[in-house]
């Protein structure tokens, strides 16, 4: 069966590959290593990744909530709830791909005591794809019937068709499972409004909550009930967020203060002179984290009364003309954002998927610069600039456009030299920086969030668990636009409404021959990207951290959560 090869293929590294241990055990007593000191520049809002679609929020939840599996440094799939990866070798996935089947170990606790089951798994489909609330991460239960409980140790989900890649739900550090108990009666529309639920989630992870200050500092301290009694290795973890990218990585490089540091967005030369001062080591890897731009399909003025700003209701009156998009795209100079920005650690991109390259389209249709290009384009929409005064204008309106993104200095190199170059053609740009930990804080009370959207233009970058986007893709379908109705929450972030794309996208999602998976996933990319140009892509950037030298069992994986084996760190004197 040509469905089941090409699974088999897909995961044929992958099924029973296990969570790799360090070169040196150092088993003992959990909590032996006393502290461990962890800083995020953007600061965690929310410690429920379903309510967030935040990189920093999902990796600080991954601490204490975990998935059934996870995906290892090298995109392995590696069981972590459940006993192993169901395949169809195995049994774990049926013989016509609509089923998979996930046998949970046994005698695992949550961090209360209570025994984690089958039913916490069916709970957590039924809280995410509740027709009432606003998952972030639906797209994880894209194509999914039906998930069921066989016993309290086999959880069974069904496709409404054959599913080649059924590792959507519940894989990664994106979906992991939520105590049923706990959350009981924050489904639907209550879901944002767990307060204590959201931040002090029950989970089976190596560690639990203390103290949670959202936007500043969380206190965790090692779960008594993790199911490996040597691990994890520190009786307490302080997750400290805010300030800026040059602080956390002075604070783990020159001061020694902290231990590890996410996500370095700094410029090489400056990661380089910290590195100098020895007291750590900067780590880094390419995946599939792209610095881009989204183009609001949907008008965010103002002048809207509110709940209907950047909602389909209103077409966006400049950027619904794909000629302006495309004119915005080609007036930018990528290779010069990768030489300021990211050196080596960034390479010049037009796509939303950069890689795997089975994966990764050969569009470079926004390279390279070409401002007399743009301005043609502008002309060819009507966009002249009429008093002489530098800026286009179209039946008494201004080309002027918002340009919003997080505070972070390499960010706001880009927006100058952006803003620099979109003048050049005649466009009227207003900068706007939002501090981090609130623009990617997923507050649905907050104005200032990216998936609010109160912008012509933003910037930011994300990436998916795994190697397979089909559940990325797929966040760009028309019924994950975020809006009032799901508390604004929703992955389609430019509001971008194609049935062609959500066509090819369920032809995706029952293909199982990988090179007509890898041929879909490219054409999707491509819609996306050069024929729309909602999405432009700037730079397929590595991601950089650093940790102390006294921190062992630290491995980078830019295929999930950064912090995905932290029940494996120690001290090393």
């Amino acid at each position: 069966m040509k469905l089941k090869t090409a699974l088999l293929g897909a995961a044929a590294a992958v099924a029973l590959t296990p969570v790799m241990a360090t070169a040196d055990a150092h088993t003992g007593e959990r909590g032996r290593d006393g502290e461990v000191k962890v800083i995020y520049w953007q600061a965690v809002s929310i410690l429920n990744p379903f309510l967030s679609g935040g990189t920093k929020d999902v990796e600080g939840a991954s601490l204490i909530l975990e998935p059934l599996g996870r995906y290892d440094q090298d995109g392995n799939l590696v069981p972590f709830l459940a006993t192993e990866i169901p395949t169809v070798a195995n049994g774990g996935v049926s013989e016509d791909l609509t089923t998979i089947t996930w046998k949970l170990k046994e005698g695992i606790l949550w961090s209360d005591g209570t025994p984690f089951t089958s039913a916490d798994v069916v709970f957590t489909a039924e809280y995410c794809m509740h027709p009432e609330g606003g998952c972030a991460q639906l797209a994880k239960f894209e194509g999914v019937e039906n998930v069921e409980a066989i016993d309290d140790l086999t959880v069974k989900v069904t496709f409404n068709e054959p599913k080649p890649n059924p590792y959507l739900p519940f894989m990664g550090g994106q979906s992991p499972i939520l105590q049923a108990a706990q959350f009981a009666e924050c489904t639907g529309a209550r879901a944002p409004e767990c307060t204590d639920e959201n931040f002090n989630p029950i989970g089976t992870g190596p560690f639990t909550v203390t103290e949670f200050r959202p936007n500043d500092v969380i206190t965790m301290a090692a779960n008594p009930n993790y199911r490996d009694a040597s691990k994890p290795a520190f009786a307490t973890l302080t997750l400290k967020g805010g300030g800026d990218a040059a602080a956390a990585g002075r604070a783990v490089l020159e001061t020694g203060e902290y231990d590890y540091a996410w996500n370095l967005q700094l410029a090489p030369e400056v990661i380089a002179n910290m590195a100098a001062a020895g007291k750590g080591v900067p780590v880094s890897a390419f995946g599939t984290l792209v610095e881009r731009l989204e183009m609001n399909m949907t008008d965010p003025s103002p002048d809207l009364p509110e709940g209907e700003r950047s909602t389909a209701k209103h077409p966006h009156p400049i950027l619904s003309d794909i000629r302006v998009r495309e004119a915005l795209s080609i007036a930018i100079d990528r290779d010069l954002l990768v030489e300021i920005g990211y050196g080596q650690a960034g390479r010049a991109t037009c796509n939303l998927v950069p890689a795997p390259a089975m994966y990764a389209s050969d569009n470079t249709s926004c390279m390279p610069q070409d401002l007399d290009r743009a301005r043609a384009l502008l002309d060819e929409a009507g966009w002249s600039d009429t008093n002489g005064d530098g800026v286009r204008d179209k039946d008494g309106k201004k080309l002027a456009l918002l340009y919003q993104t997080s505070v972070n200095a390499v960010r706001q190199d880009f927006q100058a030299l952006i803003k620099q170059w979109w003048e050049e053609i005649g466009v009227e740009v207003e900068l706007r920086q939002i501090d981090a930990s609130v623009y990617f804080g997923g507050d649905p009370g907050s104005p200032d969030t990216f998936q609010r959207f109160y912008a012509d233009v933003e910037m930011y970058a994300n990436n998916f668990d795994g190697t397979d986007p089909e559940a990325y893709l797929a966040a760009y379908t028309c019924d994950k636009i975020p809006s009032p109705e799901t508390q604004w929450q929703g992955e389609n972030i430019n509001r971008f409404c194609d049935p062609a794309y959500e066509e090819l996208l369920a032809e995706l999602g029952r293909t199982g021959d990988l090179d007509e998976r890898g041929r879909i996933a490219k054409a999707l990319n491509d819609m996306l990207t050069k024929d729309s140009h909602v999405i432009v892509g700037l730079v397929d950037r590595g991601r950089v951290s650093a940790h102390s030298n006294t921190l062992g069992g630290v491995i980078l994986n830019t295929w999930d959560s950064e912090l995905w084996n932290a029940a494996d760190w120690y001290r090393t004197e």
